[in-house]
């Protein structure tokens, strides 16, 4: 919680530094929505845990032919796809293919797997939000 704090105070002064800058630049910034959802990718609300959170972001690679193990995650998630394309896998629904550029809201306690499409690397940057110190993927045993 600390850490998050530092990092958003630092952040704040970067970008307080560079306003002049940014002012001369005359509106050098796009802003372009890549997703708006109040629901997960199998229908589930969104719906982040109570309490104090941690917010834990990762890059994924995954390389061509790989096949993640069948797992669950407790708590919300997110992925945005950077490169290559993905196949995720539900228990109950058919497979999903996502590509570079899409964003996905995880579903929340539900069993699937994810694996490579294609003959590249799939890059995903990938968003946690937990409990501080809370477990975010369970594989299935």
């Amino acid at each position: 919680m600390i850490r998050l704090a530092i990092v958003a105070m630092f952040g704040v002064a970067l970008m307080a530094s560079g306003a002049s800058c940014a002012e001369e630049r005359a509106s050098a910034e796009v802003v372009t929505e890549i997703a708006r959802t109040t629901k997960t990718a199998t229908g589930q609300p969104i719906a982040p845990p109570q309490g104090p959170l941690e917010v834990v972001a990762s890059i994924y690679t995954l390389a061509p032919g790989v096949k993640l193990p069948e797992h669950k995650h407790p708590y919300q998630r997110y992925a945005y796809v950077l490169e290559g394309e993905l196949k995720v896998q539900q228990a109950d629904s058919p497979p999903r293919l996502y590509r570079a550029g899409d964003f996905i809201v995880e579903s929340v306690d539900g069993w699937h797997f994810g694996a490579t499409a294609g003959t590249v690397p799939v890059r995903l940057l990938v968003i946690d939000q937990a409990p501080p110190g809370g477990v975010i993927t369970i594989n299935r045993p």
